[in-house]
């Protein structure tokens, strides 16, 4: 599948730079919304049908003359991506030159280069300030429950929900020896990890360099009996390394984006980032954040996981490690209006001290929701089972909740599963900028999942003999109805005013419709909703 990875060329570079390209616009592309399958996955397709989510021209490849062309200028071309439209190349200042000059090039993201020749040599960092701490020492057996336990999790997996048919991505810098530990053998055996790409290095091997990400990985997929289960230990796993170590560039809010990229290509359903942005390396200084531009919109990143969340996938960020430092507030991507911003609580149930503040700068409840993050369970790349402690890793813990809950109520949309995990939090009624809406668990999620006003119709599917009879109201009402029916391009092939009704009863004989899936809109006086009607 094409997931944005472009060979790298061959011409020598000197005093080169990485640069983020924006193209003017995607004219004259062979790809067609109308033919998602030359871009995404079957997967990737079926998550978006399932949810009612019509491919777009930000979904299209970029055009590849532009690649041929900024080639031809002599840069080297190492990505592109769909949802910026955008290429990330590398290329001296000279070449650049030429590159802007090119008719279909609008300029650069961040207005400068975005990174240089990495900085240390692959393997195994020092990164406590950056990620949080792990402990050296190993535990005594069974600690994971209390993490478990915190959020219900024990209950989906006593009902059988462990992940099973579920798709994570987890986006981080590293998984070192998740191939040979053991406690991720039955992962490996099972050949859960469907696939695997580092951005950074721009190769395969995502099992080396730095161990964050397997801890992270390890407190979602680990099985080792009376030490660490993970939250979703049999759900299957993309492993994507998006973020250099010994570094911090705007480069990685480039790796990220084209990481989600990838894991909506493939058919992911869920992506963990424990990763943070909010200041930069010296030379990289100009282009540092500002907690005013924590507002969902302004960084590249949080823009990327917000279209990652437009596209269906559930997005579950660290809310940040900042709480007692000058910086204090929450990092992008956190800040985004659609993913869950992760806070870390104690074994208590009270705020980490480290745990970075809400709100969102325009008043939004940041962080959304709180998991356990100090003393956090965990392996590392010696196999051992230790603990840890940072919002890296009450990130996951949520993320397995959302996976394993997901699971369990598959007809919910992932805007819905975000809504039921928010507003089962224990503060939901009054939440704060420490834990936003709180902890959630199972009991009061299940509770919200089973209240849910999702729209049913019957019979589904249908045929053109069928009449189709879709529920809209427990109460009368007065109002009319507009009612519209829609192909998933958004193109409208039927549409007419319904009396008000309890439940409304229509055909669609006369329209001739193809066999596949069409989206009934109906809207009364303020009230919205959108039933997914599929064709015989």
């Amino acid at each position: 599948m094409m997931i944005g990875l472009v060979s790298a060329g061959a011409q020598a570079q000197t005093d080169t730079g990485r640069y983020l390209v924006l193209f003017r616009d995607k004219a004259n592309s062979p790809f067609r919304t109308t033919q998602p399958e030359q871009f995404l996955s079957a997967r990737a397709i079926a998550r978006r049908a399932r949810q009612a989510i019509t491919v777009t021209e930000r979904d299209l490849p970029v055009n590849p003359a532009y690649v041929a062309q900024i080639r031809q200028a002599g840069a080297e071309v190492l990505y592109t991506s769909r949802w910026l439209n955008a290429a990330l190349i590398r290329t001296s200042a000279s070449t650049l030159q030429r590159v802007l000059a090119l008719p279909f090039v609008k300029g650069l993201e961040y207005g400068q280069t975005i990174g240089r020749a990495r900085v240390g040599a692959s393997g195994q960092t020092n990164t406590a300030g950056k990620f949080g701490q792990v402990a050296a020492e190993p535990l005594p057996y069974g600690f994971s429950s209390a993490q478990l336990n915190q959020l219900g999790l024990n209950q989906l997996h006593e009902r059988g929900f462990r992940g099973e048919g579920q798709l994570v991505a987890i986006m981080d810098s590293g998984f070192p020896n998740a191939n040979t530990v053991s406690y991720l053998r039955p992962l490996v055996s099972e050949n859960r990890i469907v696939a695997t790409y580092d951005f950074v290095a721009n190769n395969r091997n995502v099992y080396d360099d730095d161990s964050h990400g397997l801890n992270v990985l390890s407190i979602m997929a680990a099985t080792a009996d009376n030490q660490l289960y993970g939250g979703a230990f049999k759900a299957s796993y993309l492993l994507l390394r998006t973020e250099n170590a010994a570094t911090e560039s705007p480069i990685e809010e480039a790796y990220w984006l084209l990481g989600a990229e990838m894991a909506d290509s493939t058919g992911a359903d869920v992506i963990n980032s424990s990763l943070g942005y909010t200041e930069f390396d010296p030379d990289f200084s100009a282009v540092d954040h500002t907690y005013s531009q924590m507002d969902g919109r302004t960084t590249l990143v949080s823009r990327a996981a917000q279209w990652a969340a437009e596209s269906g996938m559930v997005v579950v960020v660290s809310a940040g490690n900042e709480g007692a430092s000058p910086w204090r507030y929450i990092s992008a991507p956190s800040d985004a209006v659609d993913v869950l911003a992760v806070a870390a609580t104690t074994t208590g149930d009270v705020r980490a001290a480290f745990s970075s503040f809400g709100p969102a700068p325009d008043g939004r409840v940041k962080p959304d929701v709180a998991a356990i993050g100090q003393g956090t369970i965990l392996g590392n790349s010696s196999g051992r089972i230790v603990s840890g402690s940072g919002t890296s890793f009450s990130s996951p813990l949520m993320a397995s909740f959302v996976t394993t809950l997901w699971q369990a109520y598959p007809k919910l949309t992932a805007r819905e599963i975000v809504g039921v995990v928010r507003r089962a939090g224990h503060q939901a009624l009054n939440p704060d900028s420490q834990l936003g809406y709180g902890i959630p668990n199972f009991e009061r999620a299940s509770a919200l999942a089973e209240r849910l006003s999702y729209t049913l119709a019957s019979p589904n599917p249908f045929s053109d003999a069928d009449f189709v009879t879709v529920p809209w109201s427990d109460t009368p009402t007065t109002e009319p109805i507009e009612a519209r029916l829609t192909d998933l391009t958004g193109r409208v092939l039927w549409q007419q005013t319904l009396p008000a009704e309890r439940a409304l009863t229509v055909s669609f004989r006369q329209l001739g419709l193809s066999p596949g899936l069409y989206l009934l809109t109906l809207n009364s006086n303020g009230t919205r909703k959108t039933v997914r009607l599929m064709k015989r």
